[in-house]
């Protein structure tokens, strides 16, 4: 008997295109920062950004222990590397910066400002963010404090090194070209921002304020993608004529354990798909302290790295960190699925996106030879994920399949709720049946497109 399958085109259609404008509506532009919580299906959600990306081990136990006791009990880093505390209700939040406060967390005002993790000790660093993120706090605050900056707006200050941040696209990108100049660029990630300046770090800090000047003159919520061009020029002439200077890729991967310069050591881990429960966390933190860990640092990827820890006391931290539901090994498959909160976590999802992920694993694995990202979204919001990717959307039937889009997308396929683990399954054997010789799962996905997989899934 065939699928129960469903295409695009039916009576619910009107409904479904509702529902979907107004996931575009809530998703738009939002950043739900301690002084301004996102309400979401499991109730409010704050996003937090330590000064530098850095937390000692005491404090990340105590603001696990806070969004245990004023939220629901989970906490998640993002892609790249904020904290994200799920749950909580009006009367909480400001329990809640007490004792962010109470703990010494630095959580500056205005746009994120994102650092290398490894800021500072990275043997391979060509200069050192903080040289830049200082002075551009101090000079610039009135400007980052302005409330015509769009809430999502964001700057990044790479280093270079070993884990640099040239995979992350940003508004605003200072980037060390030498241990004392950067090159300042806009609108993208290392490869495709458009730089626009380059000089010392000062240099640097002036032409960002610059740009975030340009921003509040176009009005609320203008991104550095709104600059016109011609205005661009006019501000930075010398633009023109900047040589091609090429970004240098993180070649680190953040899960396990990396060594330094001078024996030191770095471990790096990863919650199950980005989430953890704060017990699970805490007792984790308890054991590294006890280790010898002196330092958190945050990262993109949904991880953090343990500083300071004796290579000896790795192997237990390790092993601990799995019984947790954290990853301390890279190339893991986990990696590449991106999954929300889920039913249980979240009022909005339609169905447990981390039970989903892990049959996922075990039925398909095939699938995940690093060239595509799976994102689990229990509703059309997409939180977890706001890029395309190979998605399955939550809805009040079953599951809608994007081949390479948003969870808010129009879907390629739809597929009833009891049936999702078959089509998976199903959609697996028929890329490896029909893929070519040394061709990757995304791209042997793009050839055979919506119709293939249509073919695929009505099989059988």
């Amino acid at each position: 008997m065939g699928m129960e399958t469903a295409r695009t085109i039916d009576n619910g259609e009107a409904t479904d295109s509702h529902d979907r404008a107004a996931a575009k509506r809530r998703a738009r532009g939002a950043c739900p920062a301690l002084a301004a919580p996102m309400p979401t299906g499991d109730g409010l959600l704050v996003r937090l950004r330590p000064a530098g990306g850095a937390l000692t081990l005491p404090q990340l136990a105590a603001l696990a222990r806070s969004a245990a006791a004023h939220g629901n009990g989970i906490l998640e880093i993002t892609a790249r590397g904020n904290l994200q505390i799920r749950g909580l209700r009006a009367e909480t939040v400001a329990q809640l910066a007490a004792d962010i406060d109470a703990a010494g967390i630095s959580v500056p005002d205005g746009p994120a400002i994102e650092l290398s993790p490894l800021h500072g000790i990275d043997p391979e660093e060509v200069s050192d963010p903080a040289a830049v993120e200082l002075p551009l706090r101090n000079r610039l605050q009135e400007q980052l404090a302005s409330p015509w900056l769009a809430p999502k707006l964001s700057i990044v200050i790479d280093g270079g090194g070993v884990f640099g941040l040239s995979a992350l696209s940003a508004d605003i990108r200072v980037v060390a070209v030498s241990q004392t100049q950067w090159l300042v660029a806009i609108n993208g990630h290392g490869a495709t921002a458009t730089p626009v300046a380059v000089g010392s770090a000062e240099a640097a800090v002036s032409a960002v304020g610059e740009i975030l000047s340009l921003l509040v003159m176009l009005g609320p919520g203008s991104r550095t993608r709104d600059i016109d061009p011609a205005l661009l020029r006019a501000h930075f002439p010398a633009m023109a004529v900047i040589p091609t200077i090429q970004s240098r890729s993180a070649r680190m991967p953040l899960s396990g354990l990396h060594r330094l310069a001078e024996g030191k050591t770095v471990l790096g881990v990863r919650p199950d798909f980005g989430q953890t429960r704060t017990s699970d966390l805490t007792a984790l933190l308890a054991l590294a302290d006890a280790a010898g860990a002196t330092a958190i640092r945050l990262a993109p990827g949904r991880g953090f790295f343990f500083l300071g820890l004796p290579a000896e006391s790795v192997p237990a931290i390790e092993a601990a960190a799995a019984s947790y539901g954290f990853s301390a090994q890279s190339g893991e498959k986990a990696e590449h699925i991106a999954a929300c909160a889920g039913a249980g976590g979240c009022g909005s999802a339609f169905f447990e996106t981390r039970t989903l992920a892990r049959r996922i694993l075990v039925a398909a694995p095939d699938l995940f030879d690093g060239s595509l990202m799976l994102h689990l979204s229990g509703c059309a919001k997409g939180c977890a994920h706001p890029r395309p990717a190979l998605t399955l959307t939550g809805t009040s039937e079953g599951y809608d399949i994007i081949l390479n889009g948003l969870a808010m997308d129009r879907p390629d396929e739809r597929i009833a709720g009891g049936r999702i683990d078959f089509a998976i399954e199903r959609l697996a054997r028929f890329i490896e049946d029909n893929r070519g010789a040394g061709e990757s799962t995304a791209a042997c996905l793009k050839r055979l497109g919506a119709t293939g997989v249509a073919k695929a899934l009505r099989q059988g």
